[in-house]
């Protein structure tokens, strides 16, 4: 099981932009593709995101997180301090996402979002999936993903489509404050 490091106990960060969080409008929405890449407008976009999700310390960020409904999200990770036990996950900047699903086998995890601070639950997610898009220079990009790589490339790109992790939790008991919960991820008692 991994251990959840508590809001608490990281060290105070300022992101570079602002992430929205559940209840703002913008991340209800579905975003709009990409229609030009290699673009100062896009390069800024990404930049920004990529220097927010260090400062928070993220594996993912969707830029409807950041109040911009485009069809772009990045992920990766080596060591993180949220996510102390998961194998280490490409850095991939990721423009206008298919996922398909390689099979029916779906694998329940705890999750955590940026715009859902102090909050975990569990989820179901596919896990063999191939996802493909484009870089912010339009060359494209076609990979197949398991375990953890696929759930927080699933759980980025439900962003794009106005879809927080919350609405895909089967059992509301496995939601909770990440105080409440302890470094079991389940209730205390």
């Amino acid at each position: 099981m991994t251990e959840i490091l508590h809001e608490s106990e990281m060290e105070e960060r300022v992101p570079v932009r602002k992430i929205l969080h559940m209840g703002a409008p913008s991340l209800l929405q579905v975003s709009e593709e990409i229609q030009e890449f290699n673009t100062p407008e896009l390069d800024n976009l990404v930049k920004d995101m990529l220097d927010t999700m260090s400062a928070m310390n993220g594996a993912g960020l969707a830029a409807p997180q950041i109040g911009v409904n485009k069809r772009v999200v990045i992920f990766g990770l080596e060591k993180n301090p949220r996510y102390p036990d998961v194998e280490p996950v490409p850095m991939t900047i990721l423009i206008n996402p298919i996922i398909e699903r390689l099979d029916d086998q779906m694998e329940d995890g705890w999750e955590g979002c940026l715009s859902i601070p102090g909050m975990r639950g569990v989820v179901p997610r596919y896990r063999n999936i191939r996802y493909r898009g484009f870089d912010q220079n339009g060359n494209p990009i076609d990979r197949k993903a398991t375990g953890f790589h696929a759930r927080v490339v699933q759980h980025e790109c439900d962003h794009l489509d106005g879809i927080l992790y919350p609405e895909r939790i089967r059992d509301m008991k496995l939601f909770g404050f990440e105080s409440e919960l302890g470094n079991s991820g389940v209730p205390e008692e």
